[in-house]
């Protein structure tokens, strides 16, 4: 099918639409593909065309995507106003822990119930799970999950308030950790050099906490799209959305090649 272009609101129409529900909380997860499953959890402000074409990359390298609407307009080009509103009411909710490190989002116990029950359903070895600017650090507490061999984190951006503060409780951190020690597991994770909301401090935070097994990648601001959403143009106005926003779809570009890696850790962890 022809799918839209990134400056057009994605129907969506080649995903099914399911409703997953645990312990009393449903949400719409978005689902395409076979083989082993892969949890894409979308960037602020919700999935935007550039988050469905990450989806259908992982779909057209072997996988079956679990995209979950966890905020926003489903398929939405994000817009300056209406991106801004969900960014609001997302702060405040009660799923996220946006201000405050050393706490863990609520909203991770439903995304690992999710990738169980992907698991189940799609076989393989285990699940991946990627998440972006808010649900950055989600895929590394989903590693409390058995099933999720695959974390990657692209440029998490939680807490808000504290640039070298983590989005995750001490006690699950210090869990995750020894689990990519018994199961010879590593996380992967992207920023751009000069992003103003995952910066530094954040990776060398993840660095001390997991050492060896932590492998950041830190790209050149000059590799980042120029001409990004309307969103992005006005409330992140710096290079931030390493595989959506601010990916360059051109061969030879340093956002394609980190698309391209995050794909092969996917292939090595699940389809080997």
């Amino acid at each position: 099918m022809t799918h839209p272009t990134m400056t057009q609101d994605d129907p969506l129409e080649d995903f099914e639409r399911r409703e997953f529900t645990f312990e009393g909380a449903s949400k719409v997860v978005y689902v395409a593909g076979a083989g082993p499953a892969v949890i894409v959890m979308t960037e602020m402000p919700g999935i935007s065309p550039h988050v469905a074409r990450f989806s259908r990359w992982v779909r057209d390298a072997g996988f079956s995507v679990y995209m979950p609407s966890l905020f926003g307009r489903d398929g939405a080009v994000p817009g300056a106003e209406e991106g801004a509103a969900v960014f609001r009411r997302a702060c405040v909710s009660a799923e996220f822990r946006a201000f405050g490190a050393n706490q863990s989002s609520l909203v991770t116990v439903w995304l690992r119930a999710l990738a169980r029950q992907a698991h189940e359903a799609c076989g393989g070895p285990g699940v991946g799970a990627i998440g972006m600017c808010f649900t950055g650090n989600f895929a590394l507490t989903m590693m409390l999950e058995s099933s999720v061999l695959a974390p990657v984190l692209s440029q998490p951006s939680l807490p808000l308030d504290d640039p070298g503060g983590l989005d995750i409780a001490p006690e699950d951190l210090a869990a995750v950790g020894r689990r990519l020690e018994a199961d010879d597991l590593t996380v992967l994770a992207y920023r751009f050099a000069g992003d103003q909301v995952c910066r530094a401090e954040r990776f060398a935070a993840l660095s001390q906490a997991l050492g060896e097994r932590f492998i950041g990648r830190v790209l050149p601001d000059s590799a980042a799209h120029g001409d990004p959403p309307p969103f992005f143009q006005r409330h992140v106005a710096f290079p931030h959305s390493v595989v959506t926003a601010h990916l360059i779809d051109e061969a030879g570009q340093p956002t394609l090649a980190a698309r391209d890696e995050i794909l092969a850790f996917f292939r090595r962890r699940l389809l080997a």
